[in-house]
């Protein structure tokens, strides 16, 4: 049998008269041997087959062995005649074959991984550091193009949201004293859990080794479709477990040491910041900054007076993190030192509306809810407005993110069948925050947290505000002025100075920051007698002569708060290593010819340059061209090597250069060029003067290949 992939009505017509078996063999097949080509045509060609065969369930079928299997043994024991028996067996092993068909067709295209790795190192996107010493896991070289694709992508985030939003950028030290990250809480919690190898010592992260181990089963054929549900459901919520709650769960599952098969350690805690000390004493230690936010927190007294004593507003930080992973893998997903683009959105903590939610509120956004997720249901494709009036997502300034984020997405080229946003559960939910989605992109690794939208509340602030002894607070006017009656416990400063010396401003700050109710039970008590009250772990006993109570009535005339923090953060390595599978492809009738499918605005050289032959007369037509391409703001690649121009146009493939301009013998003629369009390579002819202008217009997104074939007619020789 012959189908015919680039025809859609054959290959509709024949399936059509098909079995269900035949077909589930077919597409088998069909998996099997166009593997290496386009992942979208098999894909397509699988979805065809499932939908036009009207075949069972996955759960039917397994109903279907189970109750076949049960056939052969009753008649075994009944000892009927063997020619039954082997026709009874005969149908069992054509049930589970088609069982298994089913499997290897949900599991869906394989990604052809071992030719991605091979483009990324032959054309050094990124490469392990140090590699000539056997490198160090963990750390990585981005290459000329992955660093032109990673500038390409922070220059995309800045104009999407930073020019775009009005938000205010800065850029914080790296080095962080401890005492910052003790109050944040980071020093005591910031850590994943490890198990080590009982025999060689290695260590890995014990999450990792239970969704390695859940996935294991979930791709085991003996595995029901309710044990399936229940193996997702762990992978969802592992890295929330205790560590008691995986030690059960390691021995429930009797889970070894991937590397050696040896038995693991118990879980422990392991801290992930990279400590150091700052200067020579060795007196004050720090840390690398495992984050870039707090940089922005410390940083909001002198950011709320730059922005004119106003909320709400964001400020923003593209810097480097460091964090001392377990055990890193999975290329730039999991890495040690990595880049960080993120977002603080300072807001009124009784007001949490986003004055330009209206432009977001009718996108629809694939959202994976909580309760889907305990519920094992799939995520669904929800209006960002109805979510926020159905209280999925708890408020407009988290919605507002999460839509700008998949705009983000969509510009930057991600694949939007593998996006969408996990909700935290509320075991994973800090308890201090509101509400919280991830964007998560598939690849190869599974489902990729690369975007986390928070909203962290005032605890950041708080924490600080608090460590410090500097208040951290906005305040807003009232339109009318509160009348208030206040209680305030003033103490004599040369009774409490002579008594407590150099703690005696704890004391003072103490009653200072007493509210009314505080105030007036701290009055009832100093009645009786001497009163001890508890100030950071000191106790001071406090006299009752030292002590007057006040009370008046003052006048309001504006209400302060601690902001309310809304956090988008980015992990650009994860984005860029994403972004490269998703545009992965082959061309359809050419296995070998990999290319890259990469957005114009992302791709790291916007337009190649290349001569038909190497005649010395294309020269000075070349360095023209390149001259209007950089003064346009274009960059450009010229290969005037002696390969032939199809192999050229190869090559730039590869590395995802979206346009390409060839000077050929009709340029000495009439001062035209052909230019080429990467993804159809089509070609058209133009002028030498207007194509500067319209690869900058193209690489922007400010015009279409398709406007400009209409407008320019193709060359007469034809696209390579």
């Amino acid at each position: 049998l012959r189908l015919d992939l680039d025809s859609d009505s054959p290959f509709e017509l024949v399936i059509r008269q098909l079995s269900t078996i035949a077909l589930r063999k077919i597409a088998t097949l069909l998996c099997q041997q166009l593997r290496p080509r386009n992942p979208t045509v098999v894909a397509t060609a699988c979805f065809k087959t499932t939908i036009m065969a009207d075949a069972p369930t996955r759960e039917g079928l397994e109903a279907a062995v189970a109750q076949q299997g049960a056939v052969v043994r009753d008649m075994k024991k009944a000892k009927a005649p063997t020619a039954d028996i082997k026709a009874a067996v005969a149908e069992l092993l054509q049930r589970k074959q088609a069982l298994a068909d089913l499997i290897t067709l949900e599991a869906g295209p394989v990604f052809d991984k071992d030719g991605f790795e091979d483009l990324m190192k032959r054309r050094f996107f990124y490469a392990p550091a140090f590699e000539i010493y056997g490198g160090v896991a963990g750390l990585y070289d981005y290459g000329p193009s992955g660093c032109a694709i990673k500038a390409n992508l922070i220059d995309a985030w800045r104009k999407h949201f930073v020019l775009a939003e009005n938000m205010h950028e800065i850029a914080c030290t790296a080095m962080t004293p401890h005492y910052v990250l003790e109050a944040s809480g980071h020093a005591e919690r910031f850590a994943d859990v490890m198990v080590k190898d009982l025999k060689t010592g290695d260590c890995h992260r014990a999450d990792h080794l239970l969704e390695d181990k859940m996935q294991e089963l979930i791709g085991d054929s003996k595995t029901t479709a309710a044990e399936a549900a229940e193996y997702e459901k762990i992978v969802l919520m592992a890295d929330s477990y205790s560590k008691e709650e995986l030690h059960a769960m390691f021995e429930q599952y009797q889970i070894k040491s991937p590397t050696t098969g040896n038995d693991l350690s118990e879980p422990v805690d392991f801290n992930m910041m990279f400590g150091t000390q700052i200067g020579p004493t060795g007196h004050l230690a720090g840390f690398l900054r495992p984050e870039t936010a707090q940089g922005i927190f410390l940083a909001f007294k002198r950011l709320y007076e730059f922005n004119n004593y106003r909320l709400p507003f964001a400020a923003a930080q593209i810097g480097t993190a460091f964090r001392n992973e377990i055990s890193p893998k999975a290329g730039l997903l999991r890495v040690r030192e990595f880049e960080m683009a993120e977002i603080e959105h300072f807001v009124d903590p009784e007001d949490k509306t986003h004055r330009r939610f209206k432009d977001v509120a009718d996108l629809e956004v694939p959202l994976y809810s909580a309760s889907s997720q305990a519920n094992g249901k799939p995520p669904i494709k929800m209006k960002l407005g109805e979510a926020v009036a159905q209280k999925i997502i708890d408020n407009e300034s988290v919605a507002y993110f999460v839509g700008r984020i998949y705009l983000f997405c969509q510009h930057i080229g991600v694949d939007e069948t593998k996006m969408r946003f996990r909700q935290h559960l509320p075991t994973e939910m800090a308890h201090y925050a509101a509400d919280c989605w991830d964007c998560e992109l598939r690849t190869s690794y599974g489902w990729v947290e690369c975007v986390g939208c928070a909203d962290r509340s005032c605890y950041d602030l708080e924490q600080h505000a608090k460590a410090s002894k500097m208040p951290i607070q906005a305040s807003i006017a009232l339109k009318e002025p509160v009348v208030e009656d206040v209680v305030a416990i003033e103490a004599d400063k040369r009774a409490v100075g002579k008594a407590f010396r150099k703690q005696a401003q704890l004391v003072f700050a103490h009653f200072a920051a007493m509210d009314n109710a505080q105030a007036e039970a701290f009055e009832a008590k100093i009645k009786e007698g001497p009163v001890t009250v508890t100030v950071e772990g000191q106790d001071f006993e406090i006299q009752p002569e030292w002590i007057k109570v006040t009370k008046k009535q003052v006048k309001i005339f504006e209400r302060k708060f601690t902001p309310s923090v809304i956090e988008p953060s980015f992990g650009l390595g994860r984005l860029l290593y994403s972004l490269l599978e998703h545009s992965y492809e082959c061309r359809e009738k050419d296995a070998q010819r990999v290319w890259l499918k990469l957005a114009p605005p992302i791709a790291p050289v916007k337009c190649s340059l290349l001569p038909l032959s190497n005649s010395d007369a294309f020269d000075p037509y070349l360095d023209e061209i390149a001259a209007l391409l950089t003064r346009a703001g274009v960059s450009v690649r010229r290969d005037d090597s002696s390969a032939s121009i199809g192999k050229r146009y190869a090559r730039t493939d590869e590395i995802g250069i979206p346009f390409g301009i060839t000077v050929d013998f009709d340029t000495e003629k009439d001062r035209s060029v052909t230019l080429r369009d990467r993804d159809s390579m089509e070609q058209v002819r133009l002028p030498i003067d207007a194509v500067a202008a319209i690869v900058a217009d193209l690489s922007v997104a400010n015009t279409t290949w398709n406007e400009v074939s209409a407008k320019f007619a193709a060359p007469e020789a034809g696209s390579a």
